[in-house]
């Protein structure tokens, strides 16, 4: 059902993708949007038990895109270095297909606490207790990935093989 990447050389192993999974920050989810427009929007999100996990307000467009269609991609860039005399960049990146849902119950609060541990690790634990516990404003989502892929520039492949 999925494509295989074509330059199959560049691929990232399952380890190294989801080590960028978890050291990035941000990154954007697409969906189709209204009147079938495709509709890309960045995130904050943190990855866990496999999933990505990111939170949004209970209305707008966000929200209407996926209940109309679950399906979306969602892509990090973990390294883009501009190498000018090459005409090119180093890169490194992953992208993850699967189906968007919002989280209920105890799947809503352990992902609402590894949000606020990868954004919020240094506040004292009673604030963090009282964030997730008192937030009922947000939607917390989560992506089950039905296929993902990591790659990077053939650069940092032949560099591996020195």
């Amino acid at each position: 059902m999925f494509r295989e990447m074509r330059r199959g050389k560049q691929l990232l192993s399952m380890e190294e993708t989801i080590a960028v999974m978890e050291r990035c920050t941000n990154g954007t989810m697409a969906c189709l949007g209204d009147e079938d427009y495709p509709y890309s929007v960045p995130l904050s999100y943190v990855y866990y038990n496999n999933k990505v996990y990111f939170h949004s307000a209970k209305a707008g467009h966000k929200i209407d895109a996926i209940t109309k269609h679950s399906k979306v991609s969602f892509s990090v860039i973990d390294e883009d270095t501009i190498v000018s005399q090459e005409y090119t960049t180093y890169f490194r990146s992953v992208i993850a297909f699967g189906k968007a849902r919002i989280t209920e119950g105890e799947e809503r609060l352990e992902a609402f606490r590894a949000l606020v541990e990868k954004y919020s690790e240094d506040q004292p634990e009673e604030a963090k207790h009282r964030e997730i516990t008192g937030c009922t404003q947000a939607c917390i989502f989560a992506i089950d990935i039905e296929h993902i892929t990591g790659k990077e520039a053939i650069e940092y492949v032949n560099a591996k093989r020195k």
